[in-house]
């Protein structure tokens, strides 16, 4: 994993203290946590790590268990894909009974389908499906009670079709970029695409993708070198019965 997603720049010292320390582990501080979640909701930040230690709690003291933030960081998790996030999280929900305590029927055993769905589409890289999923009506709660208060979150899914794409293309059509960024109108593909620093061709159909490590085929040449005292060890071990 890279340090950014170890210990992100906008973390504060005292959520690193708390992800880092043993009072990851101390139940009195899941409000402080799950206030920080919510702090990423409003302002586009991500903390996997963070996030993770809220479902830790809840694992571990199952009366802290809140629902809506459950889901909230498995929305979060989805803008992480193709990391593993999603499934980090997933690993740490527990099967439960219903919780008497919860004033209100707990939403996660009807949204967790939908997005480990979601989740399905994006790292398979069926992104148009993907849309045509989130969009629809059935996932009108979804949409209504959680991405709207969510800042920014479809922009992150963009950002993951964006990554699978400077690493798959060098030249993608501009019909089939918009597709899979959901963008229909000319003018909003035009403005993401400059943003990203991406070019058009001179009839503005293909839009061309600048060279890196990932979208460029170049052979390697690997040689191994054996020597020969190396050898003969290896075939006199080999000779013993």
């Amino acid at each position: 994993m890279s340090a950014s997603w170890i210990s992100p720049p906008t973390r504060t010292e005292l959520i690193e203290n708390l992800v880092s320390g043993v009072d990851r582990y101390n139940p009195s501080n899941v409000g402080i946590l799950e206030d920080y979640l919510y702090h990423q909701i409003r302002s586009q930040e991500y903390d996997c790590l963070a996030n993770l230690a809220i479902l830790k709690l809840y694992q571990f003291n199952s009366d802290l268990y809140n629902p809506d933030v459950v889901v909230n960081i498995l929305i979060k998790a989805l803008g992480a894909s193709p990391l593993p996030d999603f499934n980090l999280c997933i690993s740490l929900l527990d099967e439960r009974s219903p919780n008497a305590t919860l004033d209100e029927p707990d939403p996660l055993p009807a949204l967790l389908p939908v997005l480990h769905g979601l989740h399905h589409l994006l790292y398979r890289c069926r992104f148009p499906a993907f849309w045509r999923a989130y969009r629809s009506d059935q996932l009108e709660s979804l949409r209504d009670n959680y991405t709207v208060e969510c800042a920014g979150f479809e922009d992150s899914i963009r950002e993951v079709v964006i990554r699978a794409v400077k690493s798959t293309f060098t030249r993608i059509g501009t019909d089939r970029l918009g597709l899979y960024l959901d963008l229909d109108s000319p003018e909003e593909l035009q403005a993401y695409v400059d943003k990203l620093g991406w070019t058009f061709n001179s009839e503005g159909t293909v839009v061309s993708i600048p060279p890196n490590p990932d979208n460029q085929i170049e052979a390697v040449v690997v040689q191994e070198s054996i020597k020969l005292p190396q050898l003969t060890k290896v075939i006199s071990q080999a000779a013993r019965p």
